[in-house]
């Protein structure tokens, strides 16, 4: 035990040190809305006087006229038809988008969406034919906490897009393209193969998965100290209320829940406030014991990527002909997931695509296929045979 939380400390230390020299070698500005103004037009004050006035780039001066060329400047700005009530919303509106834009480093998030591609083909080709082990599984989630999260930064992510598109439109009232086409790529994923960017792209979830296998015996069969699998109606449910208090917030306060604690900071520590260390250090604690924290009880991607694995193109799949009926699978899942879906439950869980499932069933009844899942014979589990 002393070993494998050594291997935590060491692990968070790594990430931690490791992330602020990557995150500060990219550089780049700090993603902060800027704060609303409202603005006002005096007798005959052009629209470039305007824009000296309120300190507007001409990006946002060309986005809130419609500007088409050099000569627009020097319009009036009553021209345009516009009280100070409408100009300021645009003007907001623009410095939004403005700000969204001169965060993102346009070289960087092509790269790491090439990348994410074909490291998810791989880890897809390795799962499909059940090479996914419990030695392997911990090296492919380092590669992707080390690529995804320590190499390319915590921007983009799959929470990300969800997140802080519902604070932007419901703060300042716009939407931000290029985000929508992560989301649906993101999506996409999901929807493709089991939730298999949450399960082994996205730079957060793959960490949590990592601490979690810290507390588990070699097999990765079971956890050595103190692992506990929470009910889906109650990790769900909380789930769900936070999603709601985000969208509240964001649309009554223009507030935005997560930014003090986003735990996607971590790999980017130099903007990590007091309350948001505290809080990400309890969700990686936690992680020892809990199956994915973060993804289960608050992630808004998770919960809408929940929603997508309904119609996944490829899943976990059991041959009920094979199937001997011990629950090995289900004793070695990380969550309640497994159990679901032996039972093929009403209401399946998340489900990683991690693969303890596979390795661990005895007569390699379980696989990742195309298709929809079958329902077990009558009577298939109402008895047990113990697995050894």
């Amino acid at each position: 035990m002393l070993r494998n939380v050594l291997y935590f400390i060491l692990t968070l230390f790594i990430v931690v040190s490791a992330s602020a020299v990557s995150s500060r070698l990219w550089a780049g500005k700090e993603e902060i809305q800027p704060e609303n103004i409202a603005v006002t037009v005096s007798e005959g004050m052009t629209v470039v006087e305007f824009g000296n006035k309120h300190d507007l780039s001409r990006q946002v001066l060309k986005k809130v006229f419609n500007l088409t060329s050099p000569d627009d400047l020097k319009k009036q700005v009553a021209d345009f038809g516009m009280n100070e009530e409408l100009l300021s919303k645009k003007v907001n509106q623009a410095q939004a988008i403005q700000s969204e834009h001169e965060s993102k480093n346009w070289f960087k998030i092509p790269l790491k969406g090439l990348l994410w591609v074909i490291f998810l083909i791989a880890v897809f080709s390795l799962i499909r034919k059940g090479r996914i082990t419990a030695r392997n599984r911990k090296w492919i989630y380092m590669a992707a906490v080390g690529l995804f999260g320590v190499i390319l930064g915590s921007d983009p992510s799959p929470m990300g897009t969800v997140k802080d598109a519902i604070v932007l439109f419901g703060s300042k009232g716009v939407i931000f393209p290029p985000r929508l086409i992560a989301f649906g790529i993101f999506l996409l994923m999901v929807v493709l193969a089991n939730k298999f960017i949450c399960s082994w792209g996205c730079q957060l979830g793959t960490l949590q998965d990592l601490i979690f296998r810290f507390n588990r015996d070699r097999k990765d069969n079971k956890g050595l100290f103190g692992q506990v699998k929470i009910p889906f109606i109650v990790s769900n449910s909380i789930r769900i209320l936070f999603f709601f208090v985000l969208i509240l917030v964001a649309f009554i306060r223009a507030g935005d829940i997560i930014g003090a604690i986003d735990p996607f900071k971590i790999f980017k520590p130099q903007v990590i406030g007091i309350v948001g260390g505290l809080f990400i250090g309890l969700i990686l604690v936690l992680s020892l014991f809990i199956y994915r924290p973060w993804c289960h009880f608050f992630c808004p991607f998770g919960l809408v990527g929940w929603l997508g694995e309904k119609v996944s193109f490829f899943n976990i799949k059991v041959d009920y002909d094979k199937c001997i009926s011990c629950r090995a699978c289900s004793k070695a899942c990380p969550s309640t997931v497994m159990d679901a879906i032996l039972k093929q439950d009403r209401i399946i869980p998340d489900c990683f695509s991690c693969g303890t499932c596979m390795e661990t069933c005895p007569v390699k009844a379980i696989s990742f296929e195309r298709g929809k899942r079958q329902k077990p014979p009558a009577g298939k589990f109402d008895k047990e045979v113990m697995s050894d």
